[in-house]
């Protein structure tokens, strides 16, 4: 796995990928502490990272999208199933060389809050700028796991790059969407049997196995309308709910604060193992399709 991670990130910056990629992602941030912190005399460095989230959904699925596409393309992904480790280890490799990526970007950053604390206006506190400072990795490390995904399911980088840009988008509207949808209880029902078919949809695309699909789609359903018929009072919000815990962006608030809340920690780790068990399964079907 040490060999697979070392190959990945001497290759991003062998490339050039790697330079362009902290060069935008480090300007763009100091754009924002210089118009925030020094020409706006804002004294919180985590109001600047919390302006900056925008920046992932351009950023990392230009980032991501070669790092399994691009070999599926060069016919080069054979070797994976053929290599003397096992795919998870490939894939973990993978992901840890672009995390490690991303934070050279952290840690340069991570430099502001002491630049600012003694050359600022005004006094920034460091709890909260670093409690944010680490929330903005944990999502930004989230975020790459989805893309990381999402490559894996093509073999073209535009591809790969699109729908990852469309699915990091939808995971910042999504709280707002969620406010927008009808709230009464039989609209939360027929949405929530729509969002199944979609589950189906992409388990089949994972799987591609019709049987299994057209069973867990017929009892996901059917679960759907016979809890509703029993107990309707268990869909009151229950869309929004669900929608909400796709937000990623939205839990990143609560390291602004100062505090570091261990479940949403807990939350973001948990979508990156997700997706990167997901990336592995992805690859594996592969192997024996």
């Amino acid at each position: 796995m040490f060999a697979i991670y070392k190959k990945e990130l001497k290759q991003y910056f062998h490339s050039m990928i790697g330079f362009v990629f902290l060069a935008f992602f480090i300007a763009i941030i100091s754009i924002y502490t210089w118009a925030n912190n020094f020409y706006g005399k804002a004294g919180n460095f985590e109001t600047t990272l919390s302006s900056s989230t925008f920046l992932f959904v351009l950023l990392i699925p230009i980032l991501t999208m070669r790092v399994l596409a691009e070999e599926k393309h060069q016919k080069t992904d054979q070797l994976l199933y053929t290599a003397p480790i096992s795919i998870g280890r490939v894939i973990i490799g993978k992901y840890l060389a672009l995390i490690s990526l991303f934070g050279m970007g952290i840690l340069f950053i991570g430099l502001y809050p002491l630049i600012l604390k003694h050359y600022g206006s005004t006094g920034v506190q460091l709890a909260p700028a670093y409690s944010a400072l680490l929330g903005f990795f944990l999502l930004g490390a989230a975020y790459i796991a989805v893309g990381t995904f999402i490559s894996s399911l093509t073999e073209s980088q535009p591809i790969a790059a699109v729908v990852s840009f469309l699915v990091l988008l939808m995971s910042v509207l999504i709280s707002n969407i969620a406010g927008a949808l009808p709230s009464d209880k039989l609209s939360q029902a027929a949405i929530l049997a729509v969002l199944w078919i979609i589950v189906a949809a992409v388990a089949y695309y994972m799987m591609r196995n019709l049987t299994v699909t057209i069973i867990l789609g017929v009892l996901g359903e059917a679960a759907i309308w016979i809890i509703y018929a029993v107990k309707s009072s268990l869909y009151e919000g229950i869309v929004s709910n669900i929608l909400n815990c796709a937000a990623l962006s939205s839990k990143f608030s609560d390291f602004t604060l100062g505090v570091l809340k261990y479940d949403v920690i807990v939350y973001y780790a948990s979508v990156a193992f997700l997706f990167v068990f997901l990336t592995i399964q992805s690859i594996k079907k592969k192997r024996y399709n």
